[in-house]
C-alpha cells in the first residue's frame, strides 16, 4: 500500500496592532489543479494564515491565484513538485508590483460631485457623487443613510424611481471585500447611465433602483491608506483585525468553507451578523421583502456569474431560471469585447462557501434571483486594472445589466 505524504500547514499568528502592512518578499503562484486529489491539497492551504487564495478553487484545470508568505514558498513548492500539481509564478515580488502601480498611478483629487471611470475613487468622493445625482435629479433619485459602518462612515444608498408603491426592486451592492476596487466603478457606472444618460429614462419606469456602491468602506479606505491588498472589515479582534464579510451572514454560518480563526482571510466572525454592515444590509432587505426581486453582489475577479447555492452542492429550485438568465447575461456581456463569463452554482465548484450574502439573500429575504458577479481581473495583481481598462469593464458590465432589468421588467410589472 502506497501513503500519501501528510502535510502540516503552519499558522502564524498576528496582534491586532501588527496587520501586515508591506509584501516585501511574498510571491503569488498561479496554480492549475488537474484531479480532485490535487484541487483538495491546493484547498488545505486555504485555512494558513501564509496563504492568501485571489482566486477560489472552482473548477479542475482552472488557474488559482494564491499569493504565499516568504516562510511558506519553499515548501509550498516542494508539496507542488511532489504531486506534480501545474503552477507558474505570476508576481515575483508583490511589494515591488504594488510600489511600481503607485508610482505609476498619477491621481488627481475628482471635484466634489463628480464621476470619473478613468481613476479609482475614495469613499467621500463616491458619496459626494450619488449625493449630488440625488440633487440634481431630484425628481427620479434619492440618497439614505441606512447605518453606519464600524469606524463611522456612512452606508449610503441611491434609490432611482418615478415613485409609487409595490414595484419590483433591482439591489445592487459593491465592494463587500475592500480590495475589490473595479466593483464601485460598475455601480457607479450603472448610476450614471441610468439617471444621467436620457435615453434609458425608461429603465426605472416601472422598477425601482437600490444601489450601495460600498458595502464596506472601512476597509476600501484601508486599501487606499495603509494596506492595498487589505479584504475584510475594520473591527478589532483580540488578536487580528477584520471579518470576512461575505462569510458573516446567518445562513448555514461556518458551515463549510469558512475561518474560525482571526486572522484568516475568510474569518466568518465571532457569531453571524457580528459586524456592522452586515447587519445594515440585512435590515434594509427585510425591510424591503417582497418587493427586491433582484440581488446583484459585484466582485473580483475570475468572470463568474454565481448563483446559489454556495454552501451545498444541492441544486437550488430555480436553477434553470438562474442559469438561463445567466447565459444571457452573459451572451450581451460577450458581445462588447469578447469578455466571457462561467455561468454556475456551487454544484460546478469544487469547494463550497457559507455565511454569504448569495444564499441568505434566497434562503431568509426570499429573493429568487440572486448573482454574485466576479469581475474580470486587471493589473498586476489582479484588483486593480489599469485606469484605461476601467472604462471597458464598466460598459460592457452594463450591457449585462440591461439584461437582468429586461428580465426583472418582464417577468414582475403587470
Amino acid at each position: 500500500m502506497t501513503l500519501k505524504p501528510i502535510y502540516f500547514l503552519t499558522l502564524i499568528s498576528l496582534t491586532a496592532s501588527q496587520d501586515l502592512t508591506n509584501y516585501e518578499g511574498y510571491k503569488v503562484y498561479q496554480v492549475v489543479p488537474e484531479t480532485l486529489d490535487q484541487a483538495s491539497l491546493i484547498n488545505k492551504f486555504q485555512y494558513d494564515i501564509n496563504f492568501d487564495f485571489w482566486t477560489e478553487i472552482r473548477l479542475l484545470n482552472a488557474p488559482v491565484d494564491v499569493m504565499v508568505a516568504p516562510l511558506a514558498q519553499e515548501s509550498f513548492e516542494a508539496v507542488l513538485n511532489t504531486e506534480n500539481i501545474e503552477y507558474s509564478t505570476l508576481i515575483e515580488n508583490v511589494e515591488e508590483t504594488l510600489q511600481k502601480r503607485n508610482r505609476r498611478r498619477k491621481r488627481a483629487t475628482v471635484e466634489a460631485g463628480n464621476v470619473t471611470f478613468t481613476e479609482f475613487m475614495r469613499h467621500q468622493e463616491i458619496l459626494a457623487y450619488i449625493h449630488q445625482v440625488a440633487a440634481d435629479h431630484a425628481d427620479v433619485a434619492s440618497t439614505e443613510v441606512i447605518g453606519k459602518s464600524f469606524e463611522g462612515r456612512d452606508l449610503t444608498i441611491i434609490k432611482i424611481s418615478t415613485g409609487g408603491s409595490d414595484k419590483p426592486i433591482i439591489y445592487i451592492e459593491a465592494a463587500i471585500h475592500a480590495r475589490e476596487w473595479i466593483s464601485p466603478p460598475v455601480a457607479l457606472y450603472i448610476i450614471n447611465q441610468l439617471v444621467e444618460n436620457p435615453e434609458n429614462s425608461d429603465m426605472y419606469q416601472d422598477v425601482d433602483w437600490v444601489i450601495l456602491p460600498v458595502v464596506n468602506p472601512d476597509g476600501y479606505e484601508y486599501t487606499h491608506t495603509d494596506v492595498r491588498l487589505w479584504r475584510k472589515t475594520r473591527t478589532p479582534g483580540t488578536i487580528c483585525y477584520g471579518v470576512d464579510a461575505n462569510r458573516n451572514f446567518d445562513y448555514q454560518w461556518m458551515v463549510t468553507g469558512a475561518s474560525n480563526w482571526q486572522c484568516s482571510e475568510t474569518y466568518a466572525g465571532h457569531v453571524a451578523f457580528s459586524e456592522v454592515e452586515t447587519r445594515t444590509v440585512r435590515d434594509y432587505l427585510l425591510a424591503n421583502t417582497p418587493n427586491v426581486k433582484l440581488f446583484l453582489d459585484l466582485h473580483s475577479y475570475g468572470q463568474w456569474l454565481l448563483y446559489p447555492w454556495a454552501y451545498t452542492s444541492d441544486l437550488v429550485e430555480n436553477i434553470e431560471e438562474l442559469h438561463s438568465l445567466g447565459d444571457r447575461v452573459n451572451d450581451a456581456i460577450y458581445a462588447v469585447r469578447g469578455t466571457n463569463y462561467t455561468v454556475g452554482s456551487s454544484n460546478a465548484i469544487l469547494y463550497a462557501s457559507s455565511g454569504g450574502s448569495r444564499d441568505w439573500t434566497k434562503a431568509v429575504a426570499g429573493i429568487d434571483l440572486g448573482y454574485t458577479v466576479e469581475l474580470p481581473r486587471g493589473g498586476d495583481s489582479g484588483f486593480d486594472p489599469d485606469a484605461s481598462d476601467i472604462l471597458p469593464v464598466v460598459t460592457e458590465t452594463w450591457e449585462g445589466v440591461k439584461v437582468f432589468y429586461e428580465y426583472v421588467r418582464d417577468k414582475y410589472v403587470n
